[in-house]
């Protein structure tokens, strides 16, 4: 495919952006449980204004664009003070969550190197924290400790967190909440094990950090997690969540700039421009950040108090019907705005297509590293007002799923089972696609493919969701037809 010979006016453009979006999720009813954050009409038209008015300003060079400057360390201020950070705390605007994980992943690494002499850096995680620690580790070349956790809680025992340090870990990490569940882990009592190691404690509070403290002064029990903790040295926190900021927009913390000095990147020794890079990226447009201020100055904290009241009301209705629900049960007690539930007596997966087909977007969880195969909401302000369409729904997918009662085989589930990375090929990956109904691009039903990676051993599923996605992002068969 190349560019094409002739521009199109614009009209023509636009027309074709719309088509290309037709069959995507249709976020702005509300109906989407995952993926995007919706407050409202309102605070669409004043992000996109924002966002649209520093598109072009380049956040590279503070000194270019002292705007941008401004934003950057005004936003990072709020969130200091969100989280009961003091005068020394320090901070920066990053792309997304896994960016500002991988940045204290980063300045724990280096500062690790520099202060301890330590050459092969290793770090203790719970296998709730998010998979973007795996991917820091993976990037990073660092050692890594999954540390199972309690089967009804799925919270991680600070004793086995301990038990996992070595001589060489520099970094333990704790969520708040950890995104599978909604649960929070027991940070007080992991960050006291890091004092007392000496090492520094990341606190991942992506998609609950900046809800959380509004539940908390909403009445609900909200474990401590953030500065006001001793020993916790780095917390991560999204804007583009539960803020309502356009993606991407988040920031990492640190309780001083002595540690955050081992995030920057700096590069003398080369004959362009002086290269001084506080985050991953380099070049990025001004919009994330702009949009961002101007939704902080815009809802204010009673503004964003009023959403999370409107969050933890639909949260708790939705919880408590599936409590009363006979056929399902959560998975765990929700200390957020996320619910998982599972069933005990038919498979959870085939709720995802029947609520798809009723309008509503609802995510799959596998059941690996200790949890049972479920169904993942992050539950949002916009819900409350959907809760008596949400709920008739959802029990009649579960019926239908009971109804169904969509299984493998036994002689698959024991093939899928027995498979291993080792002996594993493209030829294996084309039989297991043929099988899945999806060799010939995306299925129409999601069902049978999560049935058969929940069967397979997690780094066999691994592979095959590897090589899937391989297949998808490739060059179109055809140019795009004409508007």
């Amino acid at each position: 495919m190349r560019i094409p010979e002739r521009g199109r006016s614009r009209d023509e453009v636009m027309a074709l952006l719309e088509r290309a979006g037709a069959s995507d999720l249709p976020w702005r009813e509300g109906k989407t449980f995952a993926y995007v954050y919706e407050g409202g009409r309102d605070v669409e038209d004043v992000a996109k204004h924002a966002y649209m008015r520093y598109l072009t300003e380049n956040a590279l060079d503070p000194t270019v664009y002292p705007s941008l400057l401004k934003f950057e360390t005004e936003i990072v201020a709020m969130a200091i003070a969100h989280l009961r950070g003091d005068k020394d705390c320090v901070g920066n605007f990053t792309s997304g969550g896994t960016e500002s994980c991988l940045l204290a992943v980063k300045a724990a690494r280096d500062y690790a190197r520099k202060e301890r002499g330590i050459a092969e850096p290793h770090m203790v995680l719970p296998v709730t924290a998010h998979a973007c620690f795996q991917k820091a580790a993976h990037y990073f070349d660092i050692g890594m400790t999954l540390v199972p956790i309690n089967p009804q809680t799925f919270k991680v025992n600070p004793y086995d967190m301990e038990a996992a340090i070595r001589p060489e870990t520099i970094l333990l990490v704790a969520s708040a909440c950890q995104y599978a569940h909604g649960v929070i882990d027991p940070i007080p009592e992991i960050a006291a094990i890091a004092q007392r190691r000496n090492l520094l404690l990341h606190v991942d509070g992506c998609i609950g950090g900046f809800l959380l403290p509004y539940f908390r002064r909403l009445g609900a029990p909200v474990t401590d997690f953030d500065f006001a903790v001793p020993g916790v040295t780095s917390i991560s926190m999204d804007f583009h969540k539960y803020a309502y900021a356009p993606k991407g927009a988040s920031v990492v913390l640190y309780r001083s700039k002595a540690l955050r000095r081992h995030q920057i990147f700096t590069a003398a020794t080369w004959t362009g421009y002086s290269v001084i890079n506080p985050t991953i990226q380099s070049t990025k447009s001004g919009g994330p950040l702009a949009a961002t201020w101007a939704l902080l100055h815009y809802l204010g904290d009673e503004g964003y108090l009023r959403f999370a009241e409107r969050t933890l009301a639909a949260t708790r209705a939705i919880a408590d019907a599936i409590r009363r629900n006979p056929h399902v049960r959560l998975l765990a007690e929700p200390e957020s705005s996320l619910i998982a539930f599972t069933a005990d007596d038919f498979p959870i997966f085939p709720i995802v297509d029947i609520m798809r087909k009723r309008g509503w977007f609802v995510q799959p969880q596998l059941g690996y590293m200790g949890s049972k195969a479920n169904i993942h909401l992050s539950i949002d302000q916009s819900t409350l007002d959907l809760v008596p369409q949400f709920l008739p729904d959802l029990e009649a997918a579960i019926e239908a799923a009971r109804s169904a009662n969509l299984r493998l085989p036994e002689e698959m589930r024991a093939m899928l089972a027995s498979l291993s990375p080792e002996t594993f090929t493209p030829e294996t990956y084309r039989q297991l696609m043929a099988l899945a109904g999806t060799s010939d691009g995306l299925p129409e039903g999601t069902a049978p493919i999560n049935l058969m990676l929940d069967a397979m051993p997690p780094e066999v599923a691994g592979i095959v969701m590897t090589e899937f996605f391989n297949d998808l992002y490739v060059q179109p068969r055809e140019a795009p037809a004409a508007a």
